[in-house]
């Protein structure tokens, strides 16, 4: 009975096959899925992928410099992982092309190192492509924005993402050059990095590959936190304010060493992630960047991202804290800095070590009332510029028109993006900058006598005062009308500003209250000038405003 069900069974047909000739199939079917699958999962090794003399000297080093090889969590992303699909269907379409790239190379189109890297960008390029129209799929299968939290991002990268998130962009738009060089640095602005066609840059054969990767790679800086100059005291100290600053709440504002990050640099989206926000949503600098300048200082101090590193200070501090105070009584706006003293570090290109031995110290204060161009949310930086003296770009020899218009006797002084015609960003035309592209004399009077500046004073450690603004170029003179005083107390810097709130005069900013005005400030500490300097990001005043990031109350 059961030998006749049994062979009644295996007569039974499925389909118009009978099921033994079903099951043999079945059974060959898993084997032959078994083993192709297991041939298509060898090829996603990364022994696999780097089996090739051209991934192992080139890309490998490259990529085992990044976090995505090795990193604090043990988690690690290879080849694969970035290149080949999760979904079956997809993985299989890409298998299939696959084929392509080695029926290539084993033509030889591809054979040498020299002739990888002539084609690099073409092939980053349809990578490219290839992820911006799937939507950085790939990337999504360890990132995704359900899983991100302000928790655990830096500010910077968390207003970034949410941006993104808003603005419908994709991973690939940000992130190029994560796992590999980044190339894409040279493509220009206005060039379409996903257009996919070939592009003919070829690019130097790299005798180290994973060293020079290094030097892109962002490294973690510990550095510790720039502590609370209000857990400092002083000794008891009087100044002609007549404000009893001890009754006025403080806010510790840090100061970080910019080097040479210029506002061409800043508007650079090779050169500063944080470009597009600027350009294309006015993001304000304090936004990303608060709270970790004294990183950002550590990170350029060390000179090793440096363009000239004859101008490197070894061993400056890399930031730290300023108390700042504020306070008015209708008639003048009062302002109290407090900051530490540091050990001396001489300037190795400068004799003696100090750059400028009668003044130890010094503090500028910048105010921008919403006219001049960028600096509501890029703040002083609308005057730092990439052919400024000790600037990378700065010309040997100035001459021509705008140089017999300005003062060029010690290089070329802070200008604002307004006064010039146009600026050179990214140097594709010439060095960054513009200073030479000085706009018609007519036409810097009109935006002097409309407020089209940056109001600047000074305060130096041996005793004068200094006012004026920074447009053309920046012009001091000693004032009267703007008085500091102060000097060192144990170990702390302590400098009170006396300002009216209506100068009265053209040149300056008048204060008003209902209004906020953009405020920056640079100490230069240990004897030091020009871009040696520590700067703070951009603070809004306002007068009996409490949003305002520095208030200054009425007292």
């Amino acid at each position: 009975m059961k030998e006749g069900t049994f062979g009644h069974l295996l007569k039974s047909k499925i389909l118009g096959a009978p099921l033994g000739s079903a099951a043999v199939f079945f059974v060959v079917g898993i084997l032959f899925w078994g083993a192709y699958n297991t041939a298509m999962e060898a090829t996603n090794t990364l022994e696999f992928c780097v089996s090739c003399h051209e991934m192992d000297q080139a890309v490998y080093p490259e990529y085992q410099q990044t976090v995505h090889y090795q990193n604090r969590s043990g988690v690690r992303a290879i080849c694969s992982d970035c290149h080949v699909p999760r979904p079956w269907v997809h993985k299989f379409v890409r298998k299939i092309q696959a084929t392509k790239e080695l029926w290539y190379w084993m033509l030889g189109t591809v054979d040498t190192l020299e002739e990888f890297e002539a084609k690099r960008l073409t092939m980053a390029k349809k990578v490219w492509k290839a992820m911006k129209d799937t939507d950085s799929r790939e990337c999504r299968n360890c990132h995704a924005w359900r899983a991100m939290t302000d928790k655990r991002q830096k500010r910077r990268a968390w207003k970034q993402h949410t941006d993104a998130k808003k603005d419908g962009l994709t991973c690939i738009d940000c992130h190029k050059g994560i796992a590999h060089r980044p190339i894409h640095k040279l493509l220009a602005d206005e060039e379409d990095p996903y257009d996919g066609q070939a592009d003919d840059r070829a690019l130097p054969v790299v005798e180290d590959p994973g060293a020079e990767m290094a030097k892109f790679v962002q490294q973690p800086t510990k550095v510790a936190e720039a502590p609370a100059v209000s857990e400092a005291p002083v000794s008891a100290g009087t100044d002609s304010t007549g404000v009893d600053w001890a009754s006025v709440e403080g806010k510790d504002i840090p100061v970080f060493f910019p080097g040479q990050t210029s506002f061409e640099w800043v508007f650079k989206g090779s050169d500063h992630g944080g470009a597009r926000a600027l350009k294309k949503i006015q993001d304000p600098c304090a936004e990303c960047h608060e709270g970790e300048q004294i990183e950002m200082g550590a990170k350029i101090v060390d000179g090793s991202k440096a363009e000239d590193p004859a101008f490197v200070i070894p061993d400056k501090r890399p930031g730290f804290a300023v108390n700042v105070k504020a306070a008015h009584d209708g008639a003048n706006l009062y302002m109290h800095f407090r900051w530490p003293d540091t050990a001396h570090t001489p300037a190795p290109f400068v004799d003696g070590g100090k750059m400028d031995p009668e003044n130890q110290s010094k503090l500028a204060v910048m105010i921008d009332d919403d006219k001049s161009e960028h600096a509501s949310y890029a703040g002083c930086w609308v005057t730092c510029h990439h052919d400024s003296r000790y600037m990378p770009d700065h010309p040997k020899a100035a001459a021509g028109d705008a140089a017999s218009r300005l003062d060029v006797s010690h290089g070329i002084t802070k200008y604002t993006v307004d006064s010039r015609t146009e600026l050179e960003i990214r140097g594709n035309e010439g060095p960054r900058g513009g200073w030479d592209k000085l706009k018609p004399a007519a036409d810097i009077d009109a935006m002097k006598a409309a407020g089209t500046f940056m109001d600047l004073s000074r305060w130096l450690s041996s005793g004068k005062s200094e006012a004026g603004y920074v447009l053309d170029q920046r012009v001091l003179a000693p004032s009267e009308k703007i008085k500091y005083e102060g000097g060192l107390r144990d170990g702390q810097w302590v400098v009170t500003m006396t300002r009216p709130l209506n100068m009265g005069s053209p040149g300056f900013v008048n204060i008003e209250a209902g209004n906020v005005y953009t405020l920056g400030f640079a100490i230069h500490d240990d004897y030091s000038f020009a871009r040696f300097h520590h700067v703070s990001l951009e603070y809004k005043l306002g007068l009996d405003n409490p949003e305002a990031g520095i208030n200054a109350a009425k007292k």
